[in-house]
């Protein structure tokens, strides 16, 4: 198997010199394997987003290095690291234009990591592309490339923002509780669509849930934080064993 990415000893401490100096991750050191879709569990504070950041370059770690397909990213910014890794964050506000329209949207996402100009250029092309695209998502996209982004529902722009971070694919999906903001039924179909395209497109996946059901359901691997701390990592046959239970004994005091 060929290794994506490779944290190695990792740690990051904020406010360091004062009172309140608190080590957020504390020697991290994991590797993920090309198609690993791993389903990132830990209670509020474990340093599952703080992981996310450091990984995406808007945080820098305060020892460690990051290697993503052995390429050493540990010092580069989140700008340079967009054109390799691409997230979806809890927020649906995040992540995309809202004075923009859906079309334009993807247009910029097909230019991620590409250094391009003020101007759009060559949408019109490009349109039966994205009808296609997203005529096979749920939420009636399709019929809304030319709506403002600011116009659409939570579940259109979160869905939109998972299009544009798989449209072209990236070495490395981040996934910040992508549907916790989402109604039930919404949050269904977007991680049936995220299973779907990770499993189709063979991506390497990190997934941050509160949800021990779809830790369980989803994904080949599941890593739980606790303190900084990496306190369980089982992938294969021993993940396919995971029960609720056995999460729920890493999160008691």
């Amino acid at each position: 198997m060929n290794t994506i990415l490779d944290l190695q000893n990792i740690s990051t401490t904020v406010n360091a010199g004062t009172n309140e100096e608190k080590k957020i991750l504390k020697n991290i050191n994991l590797k993920l394997e090309d198609g690993d879709f791993v389903t990132l569990l830990g209670t509020n504070g474990a340093g599952k987003s703080t992981l996310l950041n450091i990984i995406n370059g808007s945080l820098f770690p305060t020892t460690g290095k990051i290697f993503l397909k052995k390429r050493n990213l540990t010092n580069d910014s989140e700008v340079k690291r967009a054109k390799y890794i691409a997230q979806v964050f809890q927020d649906p506000k995040m992540g995309t234009a809202p004075r923009m329209t859906v079309a334009e949207n993807l247009l910029l996402a097909t230019k991620r990591g590409h250094h391009r100009g003020l101007h759009l250029r060559g949408l019109d092309k490009h349109l039966d592309d994205f009808k296609k695209e997203t005529s096979q998502l749920p939420n009636g996209l399709n019929e809304r490339l030319n709506t403002f982004v600011g116009n659409l529902s939570g579940g259109q722009r979160q869905t939109l923002s998972f299009l544009m971070a798989t449209i072209k694919r990236p070495d490395l999906l981040l996934l910040d509780e992508h549907t916790a903001a989402l109604d039930p039924n919404t949050s269904r179909e977007l991680l049936e669509l995220t299973d779907k395209v990770v499993r189709e497109e063979h991506l390497t996946c990190i997934m941050i849930t509160h949800q021990l059901k779809d830790a369980i359901k989803y994904g080949n691997r599941t890593i739980i934080l606790n303190s900084g701390e990496i306190v369980l990592d089982v992938k294969g046959k021993d993940k396919k064993k995971l029960t609720e239970e056995d999460i729920l004994q890493y999160f008691a005091d």
